[in-house]
């Protein structure tokens, strides 16, 4: 390999499904519910990776073997070649999962999606009455 090209396969793996707080244990969240955020996206994580200044890059490719439909990942070096931290608040995989869960909610895409559905709202036919069967 060239030498201004780094080799991502030493990097860690971050898949989404990891800080997901609608997914269980055993569907792959590997942080605590109250610290996990909803449904992040893998360029919300590269983006917080970014904002922590860690080297980090996007494969679409790939996808989590307990949820395949959900396609891509992050890889993101935390240490340089000689074994000393990029980030030294982030010196293992658990705490770059709370620090990424901590600040994917406040990314700047994810800030106007919720405001955009607020503005509109939307009433809708309600059904009233009670349904089903009669009681004889």
């Amino acid at each position: 390999m060239n030498a201004e090209v780094p080799n991502i396969k030493k990097w860690v793996v971050f898949y989404p499904v990891y800080i997901n707080s609608k997914k269980t244990v055993a569907e792959g969240r590997r942080i605590s519910l109250s610290k996990a955020c909803e449904n992040p996206t893998c360029v919300e994580i590269a983006d917080c990776c970014s904002h922590l200044k860690l080297a980090n890059a996007i494969e679409i490719d790939k996808a989590y073997p307990r949820d395949f439909m959900q396609r891509g990942r992050v890889r993101v070096q935390l240490r340089k070649e000689d074994g000393t931290l990029y980030n030294p608040a982030i010196s293992s995989r658990k705490q770059l999962m709370l620090h990424v869960a901590e600040l994917v909610p406040r990314h700047p895409g994810r800030t106007k999606k919720q405001e955009a559905p607020s503005t509109s709202s939307t009433v809708g036919p309600s059904k009233s009455g009670k349904g089903g069967r009669k009681k004889r």
